[in-house]
């Protein structure tokens, strides 16, 4: 508002000077001074004006990029017809997990049909974000008048930026409570099998030594070391022995971005940390998360999956006041629950399922909640689950 009372003051008293010097000092020099301070304008507002439906941008950028390194984007500006378009004007935008984009930059498309430069911007937060563009006008040569092109803007363009999985030590109480509930798991699922096939009157063949290629989820690490080589189920009791890690990226309506894209980032890192060490100890895992179309649950059987998760979840724009469907875990040994916000419905039904013997909740950093006497947190220090 003040800037704008500043150019009505300035061009008021231009005026005022070019009345009183062709009236009452020099007339001919007086219109001349006129005709050049209103010719300029005048086309300069016509260039500006015509150009504002006649010129286009886009951008275009990688899917992802690592956090502490620069995201490269290309921006593309088109204009139909020949006639020389003045100036065009564009800002970038990008979201939390970005830097921020002040700079604006200016190309003008005399001859040229089009014209692209790029930029780069820095990845600081691991995350899903986006690269977009917040503002584009359509400027006179004369730099003051401008058309703010509202129609016809790119879609932002989502970048998942990739932070580091940390290494997880496996000297954690948490750990060894899942590998607990996996033994207990275990010993009865092997009853179980036991028993169906003495039923079927086909015993021994539950197991069978180990190949290449089969699934490390199908091993029965006790039988194994009993025999000193690795023997694999032939049946499929060993899906109820994986513990659950439900990944619970909530975030409430009107909270701070720039800190929740760090809390964020903080719980994705441990979640993916413990299905990581999990997976290194012999223990595959059920792997939850939110998607567009739903909770999705994956089995990470693989030391090289939870980087492939990963991108798949960063791929995902985080929804205000979602929750992961804990409905559609099915029945696990254990539950460990990742999530930025615990209490309220979400941790009473865990906490309540039949679906889950034993139930961990992870958050992002150190915090004290009502009704919970065991909350755990990565230590990213010496990378260790403490309990808070």
């Amino acid at each position: 508002m003040i800037k704008k009372i500043e150019t009505i003051v300035s061009i008021l008293a231009i005026a005022f000077i070019l009345y009183i010097f062709t009236f009452y000092i020099e007339g001919e020099m007086g219109v001349v001074l006129i005709a050049f301070l209103i010719v300029p304008p005048l086309v300069s507002f016509l260039f500006a004006f015509y150009a504002r439906k006649r010129i286009t941008v886009s951008i275009f950028s990688d899917a992802y990029v690592k956090k502490g390194s620069e995201l490269e984007v290309t921006v593309i500006i088109e204009k139909k017809g020949k006639f020389p378009i003045a100036v065009a004007e564009i800002c970038p935008g990008a979201s939390e997990v970005f830097e921020k984009q002040n700079k604006k930059y200016r190309l003008s498309l005399l001859t040229e049909e089009k014209s692209e430069f790029t930029y780069k911007v820095k990845a600081l937060v691991g995350g899903n974000g986006t690269i977009s563009v917040k503002n584009f006008c359509s400027c006179g040569f004369l730099g003051f008048i401008r058309f703010k092109i509202k129609n016809g803007l790119p879609a932002p363009i989502s970048v998942g930026v990739i932070p580091e999985i940390p290494e997880v030590k496996h000297s954690s109480q948490l750990l060894r409570q899942i590998a607990d509930s996996v033994l207990t798991s275990d010993d009865d699922s092997e009853n179980d099998t036991e028993l169906l096939y003495s039923l079927n009157s086909a015993p021994g063949y539950e197991h069978r030594e180990y190949v290449q290629g089969d699934p490390l989820k199908r091993i029965n690490w006790k039988l194994s070391s009993k025999k000193r080589r690795l023997m694999v189920r032939l049946d499929e009791a060993v899906a109820a022995v994986q513990p659950l890690v439900a990944l619970d990226l909530y975030r409430r309506s009107g909270a701070d971005p720039e800190k929740a894209v760090l809390m964020e980032e903080k719980l994705i890192c441990s979640a993916l940390g413990l299905a990581k060490v999990l997976i290194k100890q012999g223990i595959s895992c059920k792997f939850a998360y939110n998607t567009g179309d739903g909770t999705v649950v994956e089995s990470i059987d693989n030391p090289d999956y939870p980087d492939v998760v990963l991108l798949k979840i960063l791929a995902e724009k985080v929804v205000p006041e979602r929750r992961i469907d804990i409905d559609s875990f099915g029945s696990v040994c254990s539950c460990v629950a990742a999530t930025t916000e615990p209490g309220g419905s979400f941790s009473g039904v865990l906490q309540g399922s039949e679906n889950f013997p034993s139930v961990s909740i992870i958050i992002p950093e150190p915090a004290a909640y009502d009704g919970f006497s065991e909350l755990w947190y990565l230590d990213e220090t010496d990378n260790v689950f403490k309990m808070v």
